[in-house]
């Protein structure tokens, strides 16, 4: 069974940072895992430009920014099994002689050797081990089964994601006329990518009061077109028996509920739904991993580690991104900082000893991380979250009891959009004496 210092479950773009960032900082040996045919993940077929300018300072496809990590990738020699798939991942019995031990009197980190259980055509079923883990898998489109829409189930239904692919990568028009139901980034992309096609899309129904995407998709591939954003709506039937006809949406109420009287027919042959993304945490939750009801992904500390020692977690696994450049960010500080746990497992757990949780006031729906361990934490911490509604003319505020370490003025903020602020560590460390530190939304 061979042994690897670091195995990362993945090769999307998160994956591919995180195994460069651990070859830099040392890590000697890493192996990826990928199911698909391909490194590169969602980013193969997102063939429209808007990509790189945070990572490489200059616009990419996500084609080109996807081969600028895999040629790193093969540039640095890391080793990557294709068409693999992870079914397990468990930790070795007590009297496994690979496993480090664990002497709470000399207060030493428990670092248990992982034992990953994977599959794929060449090799079969075969077992691995990792000193380290690194869950990068992204996540995966909600189906129209989560929503409830009465109606048959005729075709001509798809994700805004498999529409992608379909056009992109396999040079096929979903129909030629269309309702998207979402307005998640991929939606607003597919609206434009259609109507580049030849495809007529007539409207896009939003059942929020906001647009879940970024502000600029909603620009350049709504408003440059003229396709109508549709807030507070929702598709409330579908027509069609074999194919498609037709849907009827409705304006909804404060409680999400169609309102009487206000239902609009559009004849369309395609529905798209671009209404969500659920991280793909199957393996995390086999582990035994606490996961956060809000984002579905791991809760984790400063260096992207989750509750189970030694397994980290990043990109879209951990929470769904608007930006590559931040996956690909994020990604980098768990690759370094698994590579950092190799270089001290069985040291001194000191730096866990004194640790700060993040709390969050209203109007703000999650944050990443959770648990802060100041004395283990970078010279800069970067603290995401998102809002829960639109904010215009506030400030992000981070207090340590009732003194404000920080702030920062927000003209607007928005659910589709994610935040951060970067934190010193001397502004941590100056907060352990409370053991918690609030991030708040103030009006100005």
């Amino acid at each position: 069974m061979n042994m690897y210092d670091i195995v990362i479950i993945g090769g999307g773009p998160a994956g591919l940072a995180a195994a460069a960032s651990a070859k830099d900082y040392g890590a000697d040996s890493i192996l990826i895992l990928e199911r698909d045919c391909e490194l590169g993940g969602i980013l193969n077929q997102c063939i429209h430009n808007g990509f790189g300018l945070h990572t490489f300072k200059e616009e990419l496809t996500g084609p080109e920014y996807a081969a600028r990590y895999v040629t790193l990738i093969k540039e640095l020699q890391i080793p990557y099994m294709l068409n693999t798939m992870v079914i397990d991942i468990s930790a070795p019995c007590q009297d496994d002689p690979d496993s480090s031990r664990c002497d709470a009197s000399d207060r030493i980190r428990v670092s248990p050797v992982r034992k990953i259980t994977a599959i794929n055509r060449t090799d079969g079923l075969f077992e691995i081990r990792a000193k380290a883990v690194i869950l990068a898998m992204g996540c995966r489109e909600r189906s129209r089964g989560a929503l409830n829409i009465p109606g048959y189930r005729p075709a001509g239904i798809f994700s805004a994601g498999t529409a992608q692919r379909l056009v992109n990568l396999e040079g096929y028009l979903p129909g030629r006329e269309a309702v998207i139901l979402g307005s998640g980034d991929i939606g607003l992309i597919m609206a434009r990518r259609l109507t580049l096609e030849g495809a007529k899309v007539k409207a896009v129904a939003e059942i929020m009061p906001y647009s879940s995407g970024l502000k600029r998709n909603v620009v350049q591939c709504l408003d440059d077109y003229g396709i109508p954003l549709k807030l507070n709506h929702t598709v409330i039937e579908i027509r069609g028996k074999e194919r498609v006809e037709g849907v009827t949406i409705a304006r909804v109420d404060e409680y999400r509920k169609p309102v009487p009287g206000t239902e609009e027919y559009y004849s369309c042959d395609t529905l798209l739904l671009s209404v969500g993304l659920i991280p793909e945490n199957e393996l995390t939750e086999k582990l035994g991993i606490r996961l956060n009801p809000v984002t579905h992904g791991p809760f984790v500390n400063e260096s992207l580690e989750t509750d189970s020692p030694g397994i980290f977690a990043c990109g879209n696994v951990l929470h769904v991104h608007d930006l590559v450049d931040h996956v690909s960010e994020e990604s980098s500080v768990a690759g370094k900082c698994a590579a950092r746990y190799i270089r001290h497992i069985g040291a001194s757990s000191d730096g866990y000893a004194s640790c700060i949780s993040v709390r969050f006031s209203d109007g703000i729906r999650y944050t990443v991380p959770s648990v802060i361990h100041p004395a283990r934490t970078d010279q800069f911490l970067t603290l995401r979250f998102r809002v829960d509604r639109v904010f215009r003319n506030c400030r992000i505020a981070l207090y340590s009891g009732e003194h404000r370490i920080f702030q920062k003025k927000r003209p607007v903020m928005s659910p589709g959009e994610m935040e951060e602020i970067r934190i010193s560590k001397q502004k941590f460390m100056q907060c352990s004496v409370h053991k918690e530190i609030t991030l708040k939304i103030e009006h100005i």
